[in-house]
Formats: structure tokens, sequence, C-alpha cells
């Protein structure tokens, strides 16, 4: 271990000690020895803020800490299931606004990524920058063709802190997995390596260039959403060239109306972006909070979003696109049995799980919220209260879920400021409805078998390879009575497609082609050969 980085557990220490952060911990249930250490360290000797509530104590000190630490409240506070509700609604107002870098050191990092003279690639060049955050800062500037364009920079050395910091949350996760009760379910380390998978792509600003060519793409002519143009040729790892919009910040109320935009068509397209992102596209832009979406200046009547940084994004299988519509679906009708099976199937709780049981805990969390009118029901509080629900029956949070419900709150957050009277029920229904129609018509099944027979050679080349092999290592004697090995062969692989295509009928369209498959050759090693 380094002098910086025992300077940077000293300041660690210090900040903790400042806010009294031990006081956290004497609600978690943890063994003697800890609460012990708890009660004579050093940091007794320091008085508790008392103006400040717990969660205000925590944002703060994250807010000392640092980038690295600002960014992990950041994404903390999405995760309700760990978090009391008082701490999560503190951090999640942590901002990583941070003073910016010398325009020096960004025109130096300029110049070396691209090999050329900031003169060379643009006609102007301002060292103002237009924000700066923890990770990068972004500068305008204007190419030789008059293109209006920002330039984001990545931090000099951050990679390095990011380092150093993240050993740190390491050290403390696997502590508090060791010494907490519960820590070996809610998997500390887990949540501090996904962190660092998420921080350190936001490292690499060609992931972000392409995650923002993929969403221009998907709504390349759309009347809801705008996504800026990269210029690939001046943008590489640590800096991205794109094109500059020119917009009204989306929390402009003054502005908003002003141009008199329809604010109650633009919260609702707000509701149709997510759904289209999530169910159509299965690639959604998972870090829409306000600082990062604006509102085009053109036709207020219909107004159009714009959408910048794109480090951050989220997917869904198939599977989990199908099972969280079913479950929006039955939600909708409130047949709570369903939305318990549904879980159980997917395996979102384990299969042990007793359905009537968990029926019943979900009917007494959504029954009381549904006796309110629709425009006062937070869906995003629903889920929230859900996965806290399903917590007490072993549920492990899947992480592509987790991204899902912040940026559902965020944009039903974003959507509730811009008209209050919104009903996301009724702007959302009709999506679905008409998705999981779709989904169900000829056209899509047949370009859903199409892309399974496209599959088909590949896999039979897989398979035989296997067969092949399986039969290589065995006697040759065994082989010839009656092919017993492949017959053996076949029973297996029928099992193996049984058990990988599941009970539900309603899945069997979206199985894996591999599995149909495993299915096949199973059936006709068994009943066709000998």
């Amino acid at each position: 271990m380094n002098s910086i980085a025992l300077l940077r557990l000293f300041r660690i220490a210090r900040i903790f000690t400042r806010y009294r952060l031990d006081q956290l911990l004497w609600a978690v249930p943890l063994p003697w020895f800890a609460r012990l250490l708890l009660r004579i360290g050093p940091w007794r000797l320091c008085p508790a803020p008392k103006d400040l509530s717990r969660g205000a104590r925590l944002r703060l000190a994250c807010e000392d800490l640092g980038p690295v630490f600002v960014k992990f409240g950041q994404i903390l506070s999405t995760r309700r299931d760990l978090l009391a509700d008082d701490i999560a609604l503190e951090l999640a107002r942590l901002q990583d606004k941070v003073p910016p870098f010398p325009a020096a050191q960004a025109r130096k990092r300029i110049e070396e990524q691209l090999g050329q003279s900031i003169d060379s690639v643009f006609s102007s060049f301002s060292d103002e920058p237009l924000a700066s955050a923890s990770v990068a800062q972004v500068h305008a500037a204007r190419l030789h063709d008059g293109s209006e364009v920002v330039v984001k920079v990545i931090r000099p050395g951050i990679g390095q802190t990011i380092h150093q910091d993240m050993q740190w949350l390491f050290l403390a996760a696997k502590l508090l997995q060791r010494v907490w009760v519960e820590g070996r379910r809610l998997r500390p380390v887990e949540v501090v390596s996904d962190y660092q998978n998420t921080i350190f792509d936001e490292l690499d600003l060609y992931r972000e260039a392409a995650n923002a060519s993929q969403l221009r793409r998907n709504f390349e002519d759309s009347p809801l959403l705008y996504i800026p143009r990269i210029y690939w040729d001046w943008s590489r790892h640590k800096v991205l060239v794109m094109e500059r919009i020119n917009g009204l910040a989306v929390t402009d109320m003054a502005g908003l109306l002003d141009q008199r935009t329809d604010m109650k068509k633009l919260a609702e397209r707000g509701v149709e972006i997510f759904f289209t992102q999530v169910f159509r596209d299965s690639f959604f832009h998972a870090d829409m909070h306000p600082g990062n979406i604006f509102v085009s200046r053109s036709h207020p009547w219909e107004p159009q979003y714009l959408a910048v940084d794109f480090g951050i994004v989220g997917s869904l299988t198939p599977e989990d696109q199908n099972y969280l519509a079913r479950n929006l679906m039955a939600f909708f009708k409130r047949d709570y049995r369903q939305v318990a099976q549904l879980h159980i199937d997917s395996g979102w709780v384990p299969a042990e799980t007793r359905v009537n049981e968990f029926e019943a805990a979900i009917r007494s969390v959504c029954e009381p919220i549904f006796e309110r009118p629709l425009k006062d029901i937070s869906f995003g509080q629903l889920l929230l209260r859900l996965f806290q629900t399903a917590r007490r029956f072993n549920m492990e949070v899947q992480p592509q879920l987790v991204l899902l419900q912040k940026t559902l709150l965020n944009i039903e957050g974003l959507g509730r400021q811009l008209y209050p009277d919104l009903d996301l029920w009724s702007t959302g229904q009709p999506y679905l409805e008409r998705w999981m129609r779709e989904r169900a018509m000829p056209a899509h099944q047949l370009r859903h078998w199409q892309q399974q027979l496209d599959q088909v050679p590949a896999l039979l080349h897989s398979a035989r390879h296997a067969l092949d092999n399986l039969a290589e290592r065995q006697p040759p004697v065994v082989v010839r009575k009656g092919n017993t090995v492949l017959r053996l062969a076949g029973l297996l692989l029928l099992l193996l497609g049984a058990s990988q295509l599941g009970g539900d009928p309603a899945m069997w369209s979206d199985a894996a082609p591999s599995n149909w498959l495993l299915l096949a050759i199973g059936g006709w090693l068994v009943l066709g050969r000998g």
C-alpha cells in the first residue's frame, strides 16, 4: 500500500468521523465485536451534526469524498431494496457538478487523442466549458465546415483516482458481507462490482458514441426524440465530438410556457419514449435525469425531446420483455395471482415460493394504492414497494431491472413535474396492449421463426460435432448394440430441451432456437435411430 493510498484512507476516515456515519451502522445487526468497535472508536469523540438527518449526512459525506463516491451514491439511491427510503431520497439529490479542470489540460488531451492541433480540427474552440462533471467536461467548438459541435473530454488522472477508490469500496463491501447477517443475500460485493463496470464504461467515450449512434438509428425521423449526430472522425476513447443541440432545459418551466409548449403532450411523450425504448427496441437510455434532457424550440405544439449523455444504457432479453409486459398488464387488471406466478416462472423469486402467500403479500401492497385516482398513483413507487415485498421472499434483484426501475422513476417524476395530472397508466396501457397484440400476429411469429431457422445450420453442426465426439469416446461394441449410446444421448437432449423450454406455453414462441433444436435432435435419436 503506497503513501497516496494511505492518505486517501485517512481522508475517508476523517469524513466518516465528521459526519458520524458510524451511527448509520447501529441499526444493522452486526456481530458483537463489530458493534464493540463502533462504540469504542475515536469517532465517538466527535459530536454528531444535530441539524442534519442521517441521509443528509451520508449525502454530504459522498460529496466531500469526490466523484467516485458521488456516482456510487447516485446509483445506490436506486437500490431501494438495500436502503431505507429517507436515505435513498437524500442520495438521489447528489449532484456531480465539480470545478472544471484548466482549459490547457483539455486542449492537450484533445490534441494527444486526435494527433493534430486544435486549430487544424476546429475553426473555433471555447476554453470556457459548457458543463463540468465528475468524469468529464464539455467545451463548445465549430468544425471547419461550419458545424456547431460540443467536445467532451475525460478528466486527466480520473482513471487512477477511480481505481484507488474502488479498492476501498471493495474492501468495505467484503467486510460488510462478512459481518452483516444479510450481507450474503444482498451481495454488496456484486453491487460494487456492477458499479465498477458502470463507471469504467463511462471512461470510454467510444462506448458512449456507439450508444448514441444506436439510439439515433432507433429514433431516426421520430417526432418524439432527437439524438445528436456523432462525428466519428474526431472521436476517440477519451474525446467525443458530437452535434451541438439547441433546446430548452426540460426544467426551464418559464421558457417552456413562454413558447406555449403543450405540456400535457410533452409529459405523455416522455412516457411513450420510455415504453418504445424498453419494448420496441430493448435498448434504453438509463440516465434520463433532467440534466440530460432538453426540449426542442421548434413546433412547441408538437414537442420533441433532445437527449445527451449516453454513457449508461440498459437492455432486456426477449424473456424479460415478455415477463415485464405481462406483469404490467396483470397490474393494470389487478390480477395479483398472475403477478406472483410470473415472478416465480421468471426466476425472480425462488421456485419453492408458495404462490398463495406471495399473492397475498402483493395484494396487501397494491390494493391501498389502487384505491386512489389513477393520476395520483406513482407507478415507479408501486414497483419499489413490490420489490421491497418480494425481498421478504428472497427475490434476487436483477441488474437490468434496477436500471429499468431507475429510468422509470426519472421519467415519471419528470412527467409529473411538467404536467401534474399525468396519468401514466392510461398512457402506458394502450401501448402495452398494442405491443402484445403485434407479437401475437403471424408476421411477428414468421420473423421470429425465420431468425431461428437462420441459426439452425450452425447449431446442427455443433450438435453433430458433439455427438460424434460422444460416440468416439465409447467402445465400438456398445455403439453396435442397438445404438444404445445415441439413444441415451437423445434422451438427454430431450430432457435438456424440455427443461430449457419451461412450463409456460405463452413463452414458447420466444424460446431460443437451440431449445427447439435440442428437442428435434433428441426425438430423432430416440425414435428414428436403431
